[in-house]
């Protein structure tokens, strides 16, 4: 296996996605800990129900929403580490625990050159100034991004020095030791040079937020047919972020603190007991919903019902697990590969009703947030949180959504002769696609078959997964055998170069992810 090889702008870029979802995994379940604490304890809640009044349940409540806004408060430096973390190659602890101490230097740094420039801002006027309070360092407001800089340059460092090797007298400090060193000096400077560029970031990043916001009914629209768009790229979670957790998404004065980005926005409102901003909330899970509880499902009702009879019985478990998937959990492409590199028309209207469903959701006043956009959303921050979320409407919509989909989905793939799970003429490889994502046994996959489909050990320079796919980087992308992959049990496979490929697999990615570390 090539060892030395440098990591494309692309690896990087698409890198990110896959990092991102840590520290977001994490964001969604501490929501849902919110979510209940937040619902349980609200007046509305215990009038209907006053056995929840009681003095012992109401402090297991807030212990919940305690708990629930712990990743609210620590997502930059959760973002700093995660970013070096799930991009470095060799030594990941190192490169993560490096991204913590880049992250509190280039704090620590901003912070010396706001006091020896006399910019500090009094503790009543923080906000004015775009500062805050970080690890008790007054800072800039930076959020995220500020998180997501640091991660980006610990990577870069990580990456150049953890073999660098030190003369005999400093030999100590080489090697994986000499990445948090030289993380310091660097993130020193940056903290130095950040106060002095920092206005440009914010006018960009604001500038995106505008066109946005200023789109009116549109934002969401442009906002999740986007996300749709860069998903076969393994790209969207960047768009998301950006919405979910910077200005783009929006700012709000709530607490004393200026708050930004979506998701922010909906837990600091949720997390201090505030009405819930519709503004929010357009950009988060009920804008999902009625495409994830309510559109896949039909389409994949629809394939189901298109299927070869003979066949039918064979393809009910593939689609079945796809359908819970992507109703409780929201994760969609078990579904969405098994029409993307079918049929274009159907993505491209998918992406539309997807699109859609944000607009008419923020269009009708709903207020449902979180992230997945899946049952369990519904339940805990719509119908939980009572009445004014208008939770009811995502049962109306989403029946219309089910019907559109069923008609378009069924209509097309018989007026195209789609070959949809069921309706190819070689029925050897749906049976096999079908055994291999509802098995649950240790080897269900034949790891060595999707290895030499890859093109060997040898051409396999780094290996990795985020939820659903295999993320690798080749040495010869041209050699990897698309067809085999599918026939033992890909959804799909994405060329992005040359070198950068990424294998659909499903839910059950880290159990191959695993088999094939342990063969390399």
């Amino acid at each position: 296996m090539q060892k030395g090889k440098k990591a494309s702008w692309m690896e990087i870029f698409q890198g990110l996605g896959k990092t991102f979802m840590l520290p977001v995994a994490l964001l969604a379940f501490m929501g849902l800990f919110l979510g209940i604490g937040s619902s349980f304890s609200s007046s509305s809640t215990i009038d209907v129900f006053p056995f929840l009044g009681a003095s012992w349940l109401q402090v297991v409540f807030r212990f919940m929403s305690t708990i629930g806004g712990f990743a609210f408060s620590y997502l930059p430096v959760m973002f700093a580490m995660a970013i070096p973390l799930g991009l470095a190659r060799k030594e990941k602890g190192v490169a993560a625990f490096s991204g913590f101490v880049g992250y509190v230097v280039m704090h620590l740094s901003i912070n010396f050159y706001l006091q020896e420039t006399n910019q500090l801002a009094t503790a009543d006027q923080l906000r004015e100034a775009g500062q805050e309070i970080v690890f008790g360092i007054q800072t800039l407001s930076m959020g995220v991004l500020g998180g997501i800089i640091a991660g980006l340059i610990v990577y870069k460092l990580h990456t150049r020095f953890y073999h660098f090797q030190l003369p005999d007298s400093f030999a100590f400090f080489s090697g994986a030791r000499f990445v948090p060193i030289i993380t310091s000096l660097t993130l020193a400077v940056v903290g130095v040079i950040i106060p002095m560029i920092w206005p440009l970031f914010a006018m960009i990043i604001t500038g995106i937020g505008h066109l946005i916001q200023q789109a009116g009914p549109f934002g969401p629209f442009l906002f999740g047919s986007g996300e749709r768009l860069l998903l076969p790229f393994g790209l969207h979670h960047i768009l998301v972020s950006m919405i979910r957790f910077t200005e783009a998404g929006g700012s709000q004065l709530i607490d004393g603190q200026q708050v930004f980005g979506a998701l922010n926005i909906f837990y600091a409102e949720l997390q201090n007991g505030l009405s819930i901003s519709p503004s929010a909330t357009a950009f988060l899970s009920q804008g999902k919903m009625p495409t994830f509880m309510f559109g896949l499902p039909a389409a994949a009702l629809a394939m189901y019902q298109t299927a070869k009879p003979e066949n039918r019985s064979k393809i009910k478990g593939l689609l079945i697990s796809g359908v819970i998937a992507t109703f409780v959990t929201g994760i969609t492409e078990p579904i969405e590969f098994l029409f993307l590199f079918i049929s274009p028309l159907l993505w491209i209207f998918h992406v539309i009703m997807t699109g859609a469903g944000f607009m008419v959701m923020s269009l009708l006043g709903v207020t449902i947030g979180n992230t997945d956009g899946g049952v369990l959303d519904f339940l805990i921050f719509g119908v939980m949180q009572g009445a004014y979320t208008k939770w009811w409407l995502v049962l109306i919509v989403g029946a219309c959504w089910f019907a559109l989909y069923y008609f378009v989905f069924k209509t097309v793939i018989l007026r195209k002769n789609l070959k949809t799970p069921g309706r190819e003429e070689n029925n050897d490889q749906t049976n096999e696609l079908e055994e291999e994502m509802t098995y649950s046994g240790k080897s269900g996959y034949d790891a060595h078959g999707i290895l030499a489909a890859l093109g060997g050990a040898s051409n396999i320079d780094s290996l990795d997964n985020c939820i659903t796919r295999l993320r690798l980087v080749l040495n010869d992308g041209t050699l990897v055998d698309d067809e085999r992959l599918k026939k033992l049990g890909a959804l799909g496979v994405v060329h992005l170069d040359d070198t950068n490929v990424q294998v659909i697999i499903g839910t059950k990615v880290t159990t191959v992810r695993n088999q094939l570390d342990a063969i390399l």
